[in-house]
C-alpha cells in the first residue's frame, strides 16, 4: 500500500504537491484514519471541516432569550428579546415589537428567529434617525483577525433574513477602538420569502483592535436611516466614520405598519467564501449556548442568601452563575415581593423593595436591599436565612453588556 505525503513541497516552486487532479477520487481503505493536523481544513463545495473552536457570534440561531420571549412598544435602544442583539436607535424611526419566533428557513436546522414588527409608521425619517440591530464584540475574541497588521484577515458574514417589504438593505460594521468601519449591501429579493445572505468584508490593515473585553467591533444591520445616513457614498471599503458614508441606498422598514423582518443563522467566518463554500452554520448545545450568553446577562431565582443587617436591610449574596465579563449592574426582577426566610425566626416581606448599595466583580456581587416588614413572628431579625417569593419568576437581573 502506497502512502500519501501531503506535507511535501515542489521543490521548484514551493507550493504544497497535489493530491489527485480534478475528477479523481481517492479512497481511504476501511479502517484507515485520515488525519489533519494542526489547523489545516479540508474544503471543498459544501465539504468543510471546522477547527474545534466557538462560533465569533454568539446565540447566532436565536435560540436563548433570557429577559423576554416579546417586547411591544419599542421605540429606543437596549437588549430586549434575543440574548446578544441589542436594538439600536439614534432619534426615533417607527414603533416595534421585538419577539422571539419560530418562523425560520425550512431544513436548515433551526427553531427561533428574531422578528421586529413595525406597530407605528414612520414614512419620513427625521435626518437624524437611524434604527439597528446590533451585534458587539470585544476585543480579545477578534484578535485572529489580525486587525491592524499587513496580513489582516477577509472574513465573511452570513445569515437567513426574511422581510415584508423587498429592496436594498445595509450592514455596516464598526472598529470603535479606530472609529473604522465598512459597509455591504445586499438585497430582499422576494417578499416574505427566506434568503440566505453571504457577504465579504475585505480585512483592514490599519488600526489593531484592543486586546481586552471591551467593545472593540460591532455589526449592524440596518432597518431604517434618515440622510445624516445616507447622503454619501457606501463605504464599502474601510475608511475613518464618515456617518453619510454608512447607510447609503438603506430602505426604510419602517414606512409601514405592516412591514416585518426575521433574521436568524447568523455566523461570522474568518476567510472569503461564497454561498456554496460557507461553512455550514456552527450548532452549539443549547447549555453552552445559555453559558456563554450569561458572560454577559443572566437572571437569578429564589434561595439566594441574605443576611439582616437591620431591621429593614438585608444583604443578600448573588454568585455568578459563569463568570461575566465585567462587574455587572445589579436589578431586580420581580418588585411586587421578595420575601427573606430567616432561619430560626420567621419571614419578612418587602412589597416596594430597594437596592440601597451594591458591590462586586465578575464574578460574584452582593446588594443591600430595604423596607423590610415583619410578617408573623419575625418581630426581631437575626442571623441569616434565603430569599423566596410569592411571585413567579427570577428576582434579579445581572447586566454585563457591552
Amino acid at each position: 500500500m502506497s502512502t500519501l505525503n501531503v506535507d511535501k513541497v515542489d521543490p521548484s516552486t514551493g507550493t504544497a504537491l497535489e493530491i489527485g487532479t480534478s475528477g479523481d477520487t481517492i479512497t481511504v481503505p476501511s479502517g484507515a484514519t485520515l488525519v489533519v493536523a494542526g489547523t489545516t481544513e479540508i474544503t471543498g463545495t459544501n465539504n468543510v471541516q471546522r477547527p474545534n473552536v466557538n462560533p465569533l457570534i454568539i446565540n447566532g440561531n436565536c435560540a436563548i432569550s433570557q429577559r423576554s420571549t416579546s417586547e411591544a412598544s419599542i421605540t429606543g435602544s437596549g437588549y430586549h428579546t434575543i440574548d446578544r442583539y441589542r436594538t439600536g436607535f439614534s432619534g426615533t424611526l417607527g414603533t416595534w415589537t421585538q419577539s422571539q419566533s419560530t418562523d425560520v428557513p425550512t431544513g436548515k436546522g433551526f427553531a427561533n428567529s428574531l422578528k421586529m414588527d413595525c406597530t407605528t409608521a414612520d414614512a419620513s425619517p427625521s435626518v437624524g434617525d437611524r434604527l439597528s440591530i446590533r451585534y458587539n464584540f470585544e476585543g480579545q475574541d477578534l484578535q485572529l483577525l489580525k486587525k491592524g497588521t499587513a496580513d489582516a484577515e477577509k472574513i465573511t458574514l452570513a445569515f437567513w433574513i426574511k422581510s415584508s417589504k423587498t429592496g436594498v438593505h445595509i450592514v455596516n460594521i464598526v472598529d470603535q477602538d479606530n472609529t473604522r468601519n465598512i459597509s455591504k449591501s445586499y438585497t430582499v429579493s422576494s417578499a416574505d420569502t427566506w434568503e440566505q445572505v453571504v457577504l465579504n468584508f475585505d480585512g483592514d490593515t490599519t488600526g489593531a483592535l484592543d486586546d481586552d473585553n471591551a467593545q472593540s467591533l460591532y455589526v449592524d444591520f440596518y432597518f431604517g436611516a434618515g440622510t445624516n445616513y445616507t447622503s454619501g457614498t457606501l463605504a464599502t471599503s474601510w475608511e475613518a466614520v464618515n456617518n453619510v458614508d454608512v447607510a447609503v441606498g438603506q430602505v426604510n422598514l419602517a414606512d409601514s405598519d405592516s412591514n416585518d423582518f426575521y433574521i436568524t443563522g447568523i455566523q461570522l467566518e474568518v476567510g472569503e467564501y461564497t454561498s456554496s463554500t460557507i461553512p455550514p452554520f456552527q450548532h452549539e448545545s443549547y447549555g453552552d449556548n445559555l453559558a456563554r450568553c450569561q458572560r454577559y446577562f443572566q437572571t437569578l431565582g429564589f434561595g439566594n442568601i441574605a443576611m439582616a443587617e437591620s431591621g429593614s436591610i438585608y444583604v443578600m449574596n448573588l454568585p455568578h452563575i459563569v463568570t461575566m465579563r465585567s462587574t455587572p449592574s445589579k436589578g431586580l426582577f420581580v418588585t411586587a415581593n421578595i420575601r427573606v426566610r430567616q432561619f430560626g425566626v420567621g419571614d419578612r416581606d418587602s412589597s416596594s423593595p430597594t437596592i440601597s448599595s451594591s458591590a462586586g466583580s465578575n464574578n460574584g456581587s452582593y446588594i443591600k436591599v430595604t423596607d423590610f416588614d415583619a410578617i408573623g413572628d419575625a418581630s426581631t431579625p437575626a442571623g441569616i436565612g434565603y430569599t423566596t417569593s410569592s411571585e413567579s419568576g427570577d428576582l434579579f437581573k445581572l447586566d454585563a453588556e457591552l
